[in-house]
C-alpha cells in the first residue's frame, strides 16, 4: 500500500461517521447529502474509495452495499496520524462529534443485580405424608371419597374392620386389667399406636373396657388428600397405601437460572415472584437449595425456594416469575447488610439466628453467614465497573476502547480486559483497566472497524496485517454454504402444522431480537409457548429463555435452534404456512458456518446482532413461493 492509500485508509473512520453511518434496515435509510456534508468537513475531496467495515477487502468507486455481508459501504477519508500506536486510533475533533461517540468513567461501586427467574410451585416434599394399611383391614366405609378434599389433623377419613385389630384390642384391655403399669400393658399400648391408633382413640378404648369392632382411620395431619387408592368394600393388605396428604402450608417453587446467573445466588437468599392468578400481587420465599449441577441440554440450574403459603392461596403447579436483587463485593460474595454477623440453618433458610446454635426445625448446627458466601458490605474494596456497552466480545476476549488523556486530537486506545461476572448494565473488571479511566460507550465498534480497515490489531483481528480471520469468504460471492442441520446439535423438531401456529410469534420475536428489545422478545416467547403449551421438546427450551435477563441468552444458540426446527418444517411442507417465509443468512454468527433465520419479507433485519450489524446477511429463498413467483438468490 502507497503513502498516500494509506492515508486514504487511515481516515477509515469518519467514516461511518461520515455516511451518517448507521446499521439502518436498508441503505435507503442514509442520508447521501449528510455524507458530502462531512466529507467537505474533513476533506477538500469527495469520497473515492468506499469500502465496507467488515470486509476491508472490498473497494468500490461509489456508496453500496457490500457484495458479502450487506452491510452499507463507508467512505475512506483521510483523518488519521500515522504516529498513533498500532492499537491506537486519533481523529479530529468534528469526526468524534459526527461519530457520536461517548465515554464513561470506570468507577468502583457494589453494582445491583437483578436475576430474573421462571419456574413451578410444587409440593413441599418433606411435607408429604402416606398412610399405608399397618395391619388387614376392610374398609367399610370412606369419609373421603375423592381427592383434593382438605383435611384438618385427626379429621377421619375411613371406618374400617380388621379381626387383628380387634384381637390387639383385646390384648390390651386383658393385660391393662392384670396391671395397668405391666410391661405387657405398655407392650399391647405400643402395637397399637404403631398400628397408627391416636392415643385418644387408646385411652377411650380402656375408658370403655370394650373392643370396638370397627375402626376409624384419622389424618396423621392436616393438607389436602392428593391421592386416594381405596373405595368402599376393599380388602387391604398390610402395607398397601391407603391416602397420601400434602401440607399445604409451605410450598416449594422450583426455578431455573442461566449459569451466568450463578454468581448472584445464595442459599438463603430472598425471592420475589409474581403469579398470574394475583396480578400486581408480590410473594416471597428464601432460597434453599441450588442444584449442584448444570443441566446440559438447558444450559441452567435448577433452583428451590422456600414459600409460606399459610392462607393456602398459592396452588402447586402454578407458573410463576422470580427476581432476585444481589449486590456482589469484589471477591464474588453477595453483600446482604441484615445477615452480617448471622446464623443460618444449613437445611432450613428461615432459620437465623445472632449467634451459634441448633436449628428449632431440624436440630443441625447453625452456621456463620460467611460460610454460605455472604459478605458485610464496607468489609473489601467494591469492585471495578465497566458498562457493558462499552464491551466488544468475540469468543473468550473482551476489548474496550480507552480515551486517552492529555492529547491533542481524540484518540482512543484499543484493550483486552479481563471481565468476571456481568451485573445488569454493568461488568466487574478483574484486570486491564484503572479507576478513573474513560471507556468508549457509544461508537466503539465504529473505531474497531476503523482499525480494521487500517490493518491494526482490533477486536475481530488481534493480530492485525490482513483480512480479517473468519471474514473473508474467498471474493465477493455472496452465497455461503451452511452444513446441513446448522449446529450439529438441534434436537428439536415441528411438525408442519404446529410450526404454522408458532410462525407468527416467532416473527415477532425475530423483530424484538433485530430491534434489541428484551420486554418484546419475552412477550413473543410468551405467545410462542402459549401455542405450544407448556410440555414437550420447545415448551421446555422456551420456559428458561423467558427468564433471559440479556439478549445474548437468547440470540446464540436458542434462537437459531427454534429457527432451524422451523425451517426443516416449512421445507417438509410449504403449503402449511400463508404468506412469505423468507430464509436468511448471516455468515457471521459463527466462523464456521454462520447462521439461518426467517423472517416475512426481504427487508434483511439481523436478529443475532441487532443494531451493531442490523444488515449484515443475505436473503437465501423464499421458501413459500411458488414456482413463477420464486426469486430465491435475491442479494441484499
Amino acid at each position: 500500500m502507497n503513502k498516500t492509500t494509506a492515508f486514504a485508509v487511515a481516515g477509515a473512520f469518519i467514516v461511518g461517521v461520515i455516511a451518517g453511518w448507521v446499521f439502518s434496515p436498508s441503505p435507503s435509510a442514509h442520508d447521501h447529502a449528510s455524507t458530502s456534508a462531512v466529507a467537505q468537513a474533513d476533506s477538500p475531496d469527495e469520497p473515492s474509495i468506499w469500502t465496507c467495515s467488515m470486509h476491508p477487502q472490498i473497494q468500490q468507486p461509489g456508496p453500496g452495499a457490500c457484495p458479502i455481508c450487506g452491510m452499507d459501504l463507508i467512505p475512506l477519508i483521510d483523518d488519521s496520524d500515522d504516529n498513533e500506536g498500532p492499537r491506537t486510533l486519533s481523529m479530529s475533533e468534528s469526526s468524534r462529534a459526527l461519530a457520536d461517540i461517548t465515554t464513561t468513567v470506570v468507577e468502583r461501586r457494589l453494582p445491583i443485580a437483578e436475576v430474573h427467574l421462571v419456574g413451578k410451585l410444587d409440593y413441599d416434599e418433606t411435607r408429604l405424608r402416606s398412610l399405608t394399611a399397618r395391619f388387614p383391614a376392610r374398609i367399610d366405609e370412606l369419609f373421603v371419597n375423592f381427592t383434593g378434599v382438605p383435611v384438618k389433623a385427626r379429621d377421619h377419613l375411613a371406618r374400617i374392620y380388621s379381626p387383628e385389630l380387634l384381637t390387639a384390642q383385646q390384648e390390651l384391655l386383658t393385660a391393662h386389667a392384670a396391671d395397668p403399669d405391666s410391661i405387657f400393658t405398655r407392650i399391647a399400648r405400643e402395637k397399637l399406636r404403631l398400628w397408627d391408633l391416636l392415643p385418644a382413640q387408646i385411652d377411650a378404648l380402656i375408658a370403655n373396657n370394650t373392643p370396638g369392632e370397627e375402626f376409624e382411620l384419622r389424618a396423621p395431619l392436616g393438607g389436602v388428600v392428593i391421592t386416594k387408592n381405596v373405595k368402599e368394600g376393599d380388602y387391604v393388605k398390610t402395607g398397601e397405601p391407603l391416602f397420601r396428604i400434602a401440607d399445604l402450608s409451605v410450598l416449594w417453587l422450583h426455578l431455573d437460572a442461566f449459569e451466568s446467573n450463578l454468581a448472584w445466588l445464595r442459599f438463603g437468599q430472598e425471592v420475589s415472584f409474581r403469579v398470574e392468578a394475583y396480578p400486581g400481587e408480590v410473594f416471597r420465599g428464601k432460597i434453599a437449595f441450588i442444584a449442584p449441577e448444570v443441566d446440559r441440554r438447558t444450559r441452567t440450574t435448577a433452583i428451590r425456594v422456600n414459600v409460606p403459603n399459610p392462607d393456602g392461596r398459592l396452588k402447586p403447579g402454578m407458573f410463576a416469575t422470580g427476581r432476585v436483587e444481589a449486590l456482589l463485593t469484589g471477591n464474588g460474595d453477595v453483600a446482604v447488610p441484615e445477615l452480617a454477623g448471622k446464623w443460618i440453618s444449613p437445611m432450613h433458610p428461615e432459620v437465623v439466628m445472632d449467634g451459634p446454635g441448633q436449628c428449632t426445625v431440624c436440630g443441625m448446627d447453625l452456621v456463620p453467614a460467611a460460610e454460605m458466601g455472604y459478605a458485610k458490605p464496607g468489609d473489601e474494596e467494591a469492585p471495578l465497573l465497566v458498562p457493558a456497552s462499552a464491551v466488544l466480545r468475540t469468543g473468550r476476549r473482551a476489548v474496550v476502547y480507552v480515551a486517552l488523556p492529555d492529547r491533542d486530537r481524540p484518540t482512543f486506545e484499543g484493550r483486552e480486559i479481563v471481565l468476571g461476572p456481568k451485573a445488569g448494565q454493568v461488568y466487574i473488571v478483574r484486570s486491564g483497566l484503572t479507576e478513573g479511566e474513560r471507556v468508549v460507550t457509544h461508537g466503539a465498534f465504529k473505531i474497531d472497524s476503523a482499525l480494521q480497515i487500517l490493518a491494526k490489531p482490533s477486536m475481530m483481528n488481534p493480530e492485525g496485517g490482513g483480512p480479517v480471520p473468519g471474514h473473508n469468504h474467498g471474493g465477493v460471492t455472496a452465497t455461503v454454504t451452511t452444513p446441513a442441520g446448522g449446529s450439529g446439535s438441534d434436537s428439536l423438531m415441528l411438525a408442519p402444522d404446529l410450526a404454522a401456529q408458532v410462525m407468527p410469534a416467532y416473527f415477532d420475536l425475530h423483530a424484538a431480537l433485530a430491534a434489541d428489545n428484551l420486554p418484546a422478545a419475552r412477550e413473543a416467547l410468551s405467545a410462542m409457548m402459549q401455542v405450544t403449551g407448556h410440555q414437550g421438546a420447545l415448551p421446555d427450551l422456551i420456559h428458561p429463555l423467558l427468564a433471559a435477563d440479556d439478549l445474548d441468552n437468547i440470540r446464540r444458540p436458542h434462537f437459531e435452534t427454534i429457527s432451524n426446527a422451523l425451517i426443516a418444517a416449512v421445507r417438509a411442507d410449504p403449503t402449511a404456512f400463508t404468506g412469505d417465509v423468507v430464509l436468511m443468512h448471516c455468515p457471521m454468527v459463527y466462523e464456521d458456518r454462520g447462521a439461518d433465520w426467517l423472517q416475512s419479507d426481504e427487508t434483511l433485519l439481523n436478529p443475532y446482532f441487532g443494531a451493531m450489524m442490523l444488515t449484515c446477511g443475505n436473503m437465501r429463498e423464499n421458501l413459500t413461493a411458488t414456482d413463477e413467483s420464486d426469486h430465491s438468490g435475491h442479494a441484499h
